[in-house]
């Protein structure tokens, strides 16, 4: 199995490698006019040509190969619209083991170059505890192919959607739960509203609002600890800039989780994620996906069929997930599908900002006490309890 010294910084570019170009651009080596640290108004794809460039590491695609064993069917994570991941193994300055994962672009991919570009660059810029971590890049033309990839931290809890749906796997507890949703929902607060922490990059991601797009389970990373971190920002896009509602462009994202308003106009805002925040949060609860063609056709749609049971009706306990096996505060339950509700209204300047979503989880997360520190709860299996105090 291939295995190396993983060194910081950037590697010795090929001839035929590519560095990431600037924005519209699928080169490198032309500077961005506004790259001034003291410009508010910079892009995401502006600041990436100066931050990305610090942060990020440019891979070897003969080093990728050898840390994966030559993209080993056997190192395989999974599959989605970009392409395969692959665990890989590289081997760090002192000599120990690093994991992380690669994931390489399907040449019949239909996101290609442009997804790629965007997750380099976003990743590249944005930083917090709930985004995962994009460590470096590969991107090399040749005659016979046109390889882009990409190494992020490894994350070896798989996806908030394995847990959820795939028996296999077994029932995540209802406070495991709320708290990865908390932590997801302040992931989507930091790409909305921008964090102080980040002080050089506060006064750009204000003025520039960052969506989503693709909020769902299967975005929800998580770590060894079950805390997640939201991925695969390919279809991420800039908010509208100063004196503009929203951002108009073509309708893209995953069946059953896009707001309506946004499939219907193409009007794209910060309020589409939370709507797509609201169908996981559903999803949370009932143990089902958005849409599930194998179901009774009254329950294929999980919204049309959630509606039906109201949280303050008496049928409401019937849309729990049955893998909880009843061990969740059922009036926590309510609010939570109370909270999945507002995120979930026809207009979408009355759904709540993202920020007041992780205070309302947070509040829920308190209504159940934690359980001992000597003590497991019954049912918690060996999930751990992470604090709610985290930093968001």
């Amino acid at each position: 199995m291939g295995c190396f010294a993983f060194k910081s910084g950037k590697s010795r570019r090929s001839k035929r490698q590519k560095a990431v170009g600037a924005p519209g651009s699928d080169s490198g080596g032309q500077k961005s006019k506004a790259s001034s640290a003291s410009t508010p108004s910079r892009s995401i794809q502006e600041l990436s040509e100066e931050r990305g460039a610090q942060r990020l590491r440019v891979f070897d695609l003969e080093e990728l190969s050898s840390a994966t064993n030559g993209f080993s069917r056997s190192l395989k994570l999974g599959e989605g619209g970009f392409g395969s991941v692959y665990r890989a193994f590289f081997r760090s300055a002192a000599g120990g083991r690093v994991v992380l994962a690669v994931k390489r672009l399907n040449q019949r991919s239909r996101q290609g170059h442009k997804q790629w570009l965007a997750e380099v660059q976003f990743l590249g810029v944005l930083e917090h505890p709930n985004l995962v971590k994009l460590i470096g890049y590969c991107a090399v033309d040749s005659e016979a192919s046109n390889d882009r990839l990409l190494v992020y931290e490894f994350m070896p809890n798989k996806t908030l959607d394995d847990h959820l749906f795939n028996r296999a796997h077994p029932p995540l507890p209802w406070r495991t739960r709320l708290q990865i949703m908390i932590g997801a929902a302040r992931g989507l607060d930091y790409l909305h509203e921008g964090v102080p922490e980040v002080q050089d990059l506060i006064d750009a991601l204000l003025a520039s609002q960052v969506i989503y797009r693709d909020f769902k389970a299967a975005n929800i990373l998580l770590d060894s600890e079950f805390k997640p971190k939201l991925s695969d920002f390919g279809l991420a896009r800039e908010g509208p800039t100063e004196g503009k509602t929203h951002v108009s462009t073509a309708v893209v994202g995953t069946h059953g989780y896009a707001a309506p308003d946004y499939i219907e106009t193409g009007h794209l805002t910060v309020k589409s994620d939370v709507w797509s925040f609201g169908v996981v949060l559903y999803e949370i609860l009932t143990g089902r996906r958005s849409l599930d063609r194998n179901r009774p056709p009254e329950e294929q749609k999980l919204l049309g069929w959630v509606r039906r049971h109201p949280p303050d009706g008496q049928s409401f306990r019937t849309i729990m997930d049955p893998r909880l096996g009843g061990r969740y505060p059922p009036a926590a339950a309510r609010e939570v599908a109370r909270l999945a509700d507002r995120c979930l209204v026809k207009n979408p300047k009355e759904r709540p900002a993202m920020r007041d979503v992780v205070d309302d989880l947070e509040k829920v997360l308190q209504m159940e006490p934690p359980p001992p520190a000597d003590k497991k709860k019954e049912g918690d299996g060996n999930k751990p309890a992470f604090p709610s105090s985290a930093k968001r």
